[in-house]
């Protein structure tokens, strides 16, 4: 007999577990409650859709932070090579940039969605948009839609709604408090993969909000990541801050305050850049010196001056080390609504092995709602597709059960 099965939420992870479940044969029905499915799939790949990253899976399975031992068996099943290999079998190819990023070839996500919506229509799915999901109603789930309330009860259902990052593309985390009613343990949300405030002067801002850091090396408890970033009115933006916002943010609620270290001279040792600025004419400007001695001008001598306000006093191997080692002190993370992803989430303590909610029989989850984070440069969408299909893998055999 055909199982009813209802997905709940649109995105990436919701889109691979009804390909799963619809190729095994059930009646599936996709609930989207945007207009259109993907939203925050097609916003991520507008500057070149990062689908998954090259290298070697030992590390890619080790950048899920404390859930990378739980996330290791879906990744197992759906490797970064397996992503690729299904693209191109939805008529994307890839190739691997500089980074070891991977990329669509036509560097967008719109035709990539189109060819998968066109696939799951084929293989019989449903895709319902504009219904919302409100909360449960007995043995079922009830949702808003432009004609009215409606009420459904399929033979299993699955959550893959998102975090609360973006919202106004769908992942608002309206569905906390109704899981948590229910008894599910859920992780705080929180901003990840973000920017952060920092207690820029007037002055500065004005001057240099927008303004990238090019050539830069910064270090945290996350580790030392080469790279750029840019200054914004609010403070410190961009992939490289991303890298090490986890580290920052954590910092933040473990001792109320962190900074980012920035090494504004990589390619130059303490010892040789103390040399370089002591060869310099002390009735020289000081912005000659930093010029001539260390190469820094334009923002990066304005940060210098911004956060080292007697740095035109110091002696050389005092500013060097000062150059080498400069601390923008971080205030708070920017708010969830505009980080690329979140942390937190379902805990998995209340998941089972095939993903099933444990208080709530026959409701499965996948995706950015469960509690773990990633790095960006294909992470985040590797483990929401691979949750997805290795949830509709545990739901599958769940019904098989019964």
């Amino acid at each position: 007999m055909t199982k009813q099965i209802a997905i709940i939420g649109g995105g990436p992870a919701g889109l691979m577990a009804a390909e799963v479940l619809s190729a095994a044969g059930h009646a599936v029905t996709v609930y989207e409650a945007m207009p259109t499915f993907g939203r925050k799939f097609l916003l991520a790949g507008k500057s070149g859709l990062n689908i998954t990253h090259s290298e070697d899976f030992s590390s890619f399975a080790e950048r899920f932070g404390n859930a990378s031992p739980r996330l290791r068996p879906a990744l197992e099943a759906f490797t970064p090579d397996d992503v690729r290999a299904w693209a191109a079998g939805l008529g994307t190819e890839t190739f691997v940039g500089t980074s070891g990023r991977v990329f669509p070839k036509a560097m967008k996500a719109s035709p990539l969605l189109r060819a998968w919506l066109r696939r799951l229509e084929a293989q019989g799915v449903t895709l319902s948009t504009r219904h919302r999901w409100v909360g449960f109603a007995e043995n079922g789930y009830r949702f808003e839609t432009p004609e009215g309330p409606v009420t459904v009860r399929p033979d299993a259902a699955l959550l893959a709604l998102g975090g609360a990052s973006w919202p106004r593309l769908g992942s608002d985390a309206a569905w906390v408090p109704w899981l948590r009613d229910k008894g599910i343990v859920i992780a705080d949300l929180r901003p990840a993969n973000c920017g952060f405030d920092v207690a820029w002067s007037e002055a500065f801002r004005e001057r240099f909000a927008g303004e990238p850091l090019k050539s830069v090396s910064t270090t945290s408890g996350a580790g030392i990541f080469p790279g750029e970033f840019v200054v914004s009115k609010h403070g410190i933006e961009g992939s490289l801050v991303y890298a090490h916002s986890a580290a920052l943010r954590d910092r933040l609620v473990a001792e109320g305050r962190a900074a980012l270290t920035v090494d504004l001279t990589p390619g130059r040792t303490a010892e040789r850049l103390a040399r370089d600025l002591a060869r310099q004419d002390a009735k020289a400007s000081f912005s000659n010196r930093l010029r001539k001695g260390a190469g820094l001008e334009g923002v990066k001598a304005a940060l210098l001056r911004e956060l080292v306000p007697d740095a035109s006093r110091m002696a050389p191997q005092e500013l060097a080390e000062q150059i080498k080692a400069l601390q923008i002190p971080v205030l708070r993370p920017r708010p969830i609504a505009e980080a690329i992803s979140s942390a937190g989430g379902i805990a998995w303590s209340d998941l089972d092995e095939n993903y099933m909610l444990k208080p709530l029989t026959g409701l499965f989850a996948a995706g950015e709602m469960l509690d773990w984070e990633a790095p960006t440069g294909g992470y985040l969408l590797t483990a929401c597709l691979a949750t997805g299909r290795s949830a509709a893998h545990g739901l599958g055999a769940w019904l098989d059960s019964q």
